[in-house]
């Protein structure tokens, strides 16, 4: 009863103070710095609305500047020192030295590498695809309706819940976890080698199909631009073709490789191969964002431009790749760059699934540790900063990006 009864005197005083001050500060705006009234009333009023919106925005500067701005000078500043005996000693960038030496965070400079190419691309691809198709069917909204409830679960929460798809009992025993009930069905014989061989090559040759084939469009477009265009093509290129390379060895290893038929699976122990598992939960969540912000943008296609291009004999491909895509490029990089930010900053569940351990270790994990395991306040605050590093780009060019999709 007590906590309640503060948590309502706490949201009466919020509310009432924000009231109370864009109250008292129209008084003092209008009655004592502008009057209103006299010679100069039309040159006050001037004044005092070109004075009012940043009188408004006053106490939310204030509060970013000191929950946003100042922590971040205070961690780079604790970057810079050790704690020795309880007191901080300025050591310049020995803890950047001593982190670069760490394989830990190599291991995690890595996989979040990994979680970049992989996380973004899959939710934005299945979220695309998820709004294209449930346009077009009369249960659509009962489908948006699943595929975006995901969103309203916790990341620790899925968490739990896709460890227990993962679980794993001993041979012999029922297993409860949804991944090895499957597996254990598959014995080897033809539909083993279809599902599990033949089918996942195919897949991973076609995204590699469809890489180049995008590879192939930037290459043919590399004269057009500036020189930063131009420029982010090579690199897009350069990206391209080595993924679509990557592509095609799992594909050769999905179809070649000797399976483990009829033996229950330990799969967030499964070095490199667990990071994926790990990322299948962000996959799930993040699917229902990019759904529903690229099935606004597909309804705001003009219909002349598709009833044009079905007049000129368009078939539904064509129509979706060749006008609907390229008139929301915009939207799709918005949603893309968002999810690569929430990427970079991913803990909830490499923390609750796996700790970090057998080779799944990320950034935001190895800060944690550093900051609060090993009490180095020096390197975790380094690591921090390598986050940082690593996120502002990323957030100019998303807020970039929206402000010309404004426009």
């Amino acid at each position: 009863m007590e906590q309640a009864f503060l948590a309502l005197l706490t949201i009466v005083i919020g509310v009432g103070g924000c009231v109370g001050y864009f109250w008292l500060s129209n008084i003092v705006l209008d009655k004592a710095i502008f009057p209103v009234g006299g010679p100069n009333a039309n040159r006050n009023i001037t004044r005092a609305n070109a004075v009012r919106p940043w009188l408004f925005l006053l106490p939310a500067v204030l509060a970013l500047g000191l929950y946003l701005a100042y922590p971040v000078f205070a961690t780079a500043w604790l970057s810079l020192n050790r704690n020795e005996a309880g007191e901080l000693v300025f050591v310049g960038f020995d803890n950047y030295r001593q982190m670069l030496g760490e394989d830990k965070f190599w291991e995690s400079l890595r996989n979040n590498a990994i979680w970049l190419i992989v996380v973004p691309a899959m939710a934005t691809a299945f979220g695309l695809l998820a709004a294209q198709l449930t346009d077009r069917i009369r249960w659509g909204n009962i489908a948006k309706s699943m595929i975006f409830m995901p969103m309203a679960i916790s990341f620790v929460g899925a968490s739990v819940i896709w460890k227990l798809i993962y679980d794993t009992r001993e041979a012999g025993q029922t297993q409860i976890g949804i991944l090895n009930a499957i597996w254990l069905k598959f014995d080897g014989g033809a539909g083993s080698f279809l599902l599990l061989r033949v089918l996942p090559a195919l897949i991973l040759l076609a995204g590699a199909a469809a890489i180049l084939w995008v590879v192939w469009g930037q290459v043919r477009a590399l004269s057009d631009g500036g020189t930063m265009a131009k420029a982010l093509r090579v690199l897009g290129i350069v990206v391209g073709a080595w993924l679509a390379y990557v592509a095609v060895s799992w594909g050769f290893g999905a179809a070649t490789a000797q399976l483990p038929y009829g033996q229950p699976q330990f799969w967030l122990q499964i070095p490199f191969w667990n990071n994926f598992f790990l990322m299948a939960v962000l996959i799930w969540l993040q699917t229902g964002f990019a759904m529903v912000i690229l099935s606004a943008a597909l309804r705001g296609v003009p219909e002349d431009t598709i009833e044009a291009a079905i007049i000129d004999g368009a078939n539904p491909f064509q129509i979706f790749f060749k006008i609907k895509v390229p008139q929301i490029m915009g939207t799709i990089v918005v949603v893309w760059t968002t999810i690569t930010i929430t990427v970079l900053k991913v803990f909830d569940i490499v923390r609750a699934m796996s700790g970090g351990q057998q080779e799944t270790q990320v950034l935001a994990n190895y800060m944690y540790d550093k900051l609060f395991v090993a009490v180095d306040w020096g390197v975790g605050s380094a690591s921090a900063m390598v986050i940082l590093l690593l996120v502002t780009p990323i957030l100019v060019w998303n807020v970039y990006n929206a402000r010309k999709e404004m426009r």
